[in-house]
């Protein structure tokens, strides 16, 4: 389904909908649910029976076959439990896997906009605990529904043949029971999803927590994380307290209902014996499909808690489906290929928010195979733009085009596919070495990646690790260095080998001579492709065929070094100041 169906679609529909693909297991578990009604109804008919016309008649060998056939009923029943159990959470957890890979593919293509405005851990709850409470919904919802529902049905049409009066009065508590349910439900319902949010914050401030570990013992802060832990367990055991509150009164007020049938079938039940208008084994009968009256509403019971939570993880699964891209491919947007390099910025402005303007009427020119520079003051706008080329966000105004076509003009993957990014905030994945490399190039060889790290100046340092290429980099590279780490990052680039390249702080975390064998790789790697560098030390981009100085959203300079080392301007500046510092 896209974006547009699950707008379109009510929450129940789409939950539905997921069933489709496992309609067989489906159907097993309904089968075998309504097998088992059948012999809850079968047992109180046999006791009348049996009451009536065996024992009566002395037919003691036919009682005893029919108990024996029951036994082997009660044994068929244990059977279809386990299938029902085995069979039934299986199709529960394949709808629960269809589910969260449709929200992880929504996920992908969702921008850097949505990402800059919720949390990880939120998002994890998303994929996790919401999904599992649908997975029970999945499984238990339609089962306790339909076979409670015909249980209850088929009791009563038993009953209002046996004496049509007491089973009015049974049939008359039902609507209460109902509007309990139903009153109840609501209420749950709106608990389970303020839970359901706070459940996400504290997974919050665990993630915050558990990754600034290290900057808490340096500080030596460790009782105030644990404070602020405290403080957010406190908020969700508050939330818990309100949902287990209503629950309780739920569970209380259906339990009175319940258990008072007995009290009335009896009650009433025994004040017709008295006046002969029914008989004692009738009674008796009643009874026993009172036992089998309150199993279907307590499954009903069940089902309202369930509803409340799964609905709830139900309503901010389809809320996050529903939520558009912000940024989409046109329908006709063609892929981008055969790329020169040539990039135009014309009269670009960008902001974030719109009180404050990060880019105004930026306009460059960029040749193929050109080398850029852009410098200037910290949130001057040199990473915004170049953010702004591969089309992580969209331009506010004016336009940006590769080889004269306009990035809104071509598919969001190609465009990426043919530029490649070394950010100073280095992600590496869970994984080993050669996996974080090759992720550059999928289906490339273990020769490919080989060569990728000498390049990047990666290789000997991997030789001299345990595993070397399969030596395993941590949770977001914590066992290798921060040069390690950046060096890893420009081997992936390698391997890609784009024919346009956006160095961001690419070199910020390495020694002077490494990184001088990394600008040596650079200067290689630039040649005959297009290169954009961002950088604080200015020493690493004197070689540049021009520097474009950026400061409050404008690009205040451009020329070459000599050229604006000789204006003596804002670069002029900035590059006495370091070499004073130096």
């Amino acid at each position: 389904m896209t974006t547009k169906d699950y707008q379109k679609r009510s929450p129940i529909m789409i939950f539905l909908s997921y069933f489709k693909n496992h309609k067989g297991l489906f159907a097993v578990d309904m089968l075998c649910a309504l097998l088992i009604a059948a012999v809850d109804l079968l047992f109180p008919l046999v006791t009348r029976t049996a009451l009536y016309d065996m024992l009566p008649n002395n037919l003691f060998g036919v009682f005893f076959v029919v108990m024996g056939i029951m036994v082997l009923c009660y044994l068929l029943r244990s059977f279809l439990n386990y299938i029902i159990c085995y069979y039934g959470h299986t199709f529960g957890i394949r709808v629960e896997a269809d589910i969260r890979a449709d929200l992880f593919r929504h996920m992908q293509e969702l921008g850097y906009d949505f990402y800059d405005k919720n949390r990880t851990p939120q998002l994890m709850s998303r994929l996790t605990t919401d999904l599992f409470e649908v997975t029970e919904l999945a499984h238990h919802g339609p089962e306790d529904i339909i076979t409670s529902v015909l249980t209850v049905i088929g009791a009563l049409f038993v009953m209002f043949r046996l004496r049509w009066e007491l089973a009015l009065v049974i049939a008359v508590i039902i609507p209460v029971l109902l509007v309990v349910v139903l009153l109840m439900r609501r209420r749950m319902s709106d608990v389970s999803k303020r839970v359901k949010e706070k459940v996400g914050h504290i997974n919050t401030e665990i993630e915050s927590s558990l990754s600034g570990i290290r900057t808490a013992k340096a500080f030596g802060n460790e009782d105030m994380e644990i404070e602020r832990f405290n403080a957010a367990n406190t908020v969700y055991k508050g939330s818990k307290r309100d949902f287990h509150k209503a629950m309780g009164i739920f569970s209380g007020s259906m339990e009175f209902l319940m258990t008072s049938l007995n009290v009335v079938v009896i009650g009433y039940g025994g004040y017709l014996v008295m006046t002969e208008r029914m008989d004692y084994r009738d009674l008796l009968t009643f009874t026993l499909y009172i036992g089998s009256f309150i199993n279907p509403m307590r499954k009903l019971s069940h089902f309202a808690e369930l509803f409340a939570n799964g609905f709830a993880g139900l309503n901010r699964f389809v809320n996050l489906m529903r939520t558009e891209p912000a940024l989409k491919d046109k329908e006709d947007a063609q892929p981008l290929e055969n790329v020169e390099g040539a990039i135009r910025v014309e009269n670009v402005s960008f902001a974030y928010n719109e009180e404050v303007g990060v880019l105004h009427n930026v306009s460059l020119d960029i040749a193929p195979g050109e080398t850029i520079a852009i410098v200037g003051p910290s949130g001057g706008g040199k990473t915004t733009l170049c953010q702004l080329i591969p089309r992580f966000y969209e331009v506010g105004e004016g336009s940006i085009s590769i080889d004269g076509l306009d990035i809104r003009d071509v598919t969001q993957n190609s465009l990426h596919k043919n530029i490649g990014i070394v950010q100073q905030d280095v992600f590496l994945f869970a994984d080993t070495i050669l996996e974080n490399i090759r992720y550059g190039k999928p289906d490339a060889t273990e020769e490919e990646v080989i060569e990728a790290a000498k390049k990047a100046e990666i290789y000997q340092d991997i030789l001299e690790m345990p595993d070397g290429f399969n030596t395993y980099v941590g949770e977001r590279g914590t066992l290798l260095s921060g040069g390690q780490k950046q060096r890893v990052a420009i081997a992936r680039i390698f391997l890609k080998n784009p024919p346009i390249l956006i160095l961001d702080e690419a070199t910020s975390a390495l020694d002077s001579v490494t990184e001088a064998k990394i600008q040596r790789a650079f200067d290689n790697l630039a040649k005959d492709r297009t290169t954009l560098i961002i950088a604080h030390r200015l020493s690493t981009i004197r070689n540049a065929g021009r520097i474009v100085s950026i400061a409050d959203g404008v690009i205040t300079e451009c020329g070459t070094h000599d050229e604006l080392i000789e204006k003596g301007g804002i670069y002029a500046d900035l590059y006495n100041t370091q070499n004073q510092r130096s």
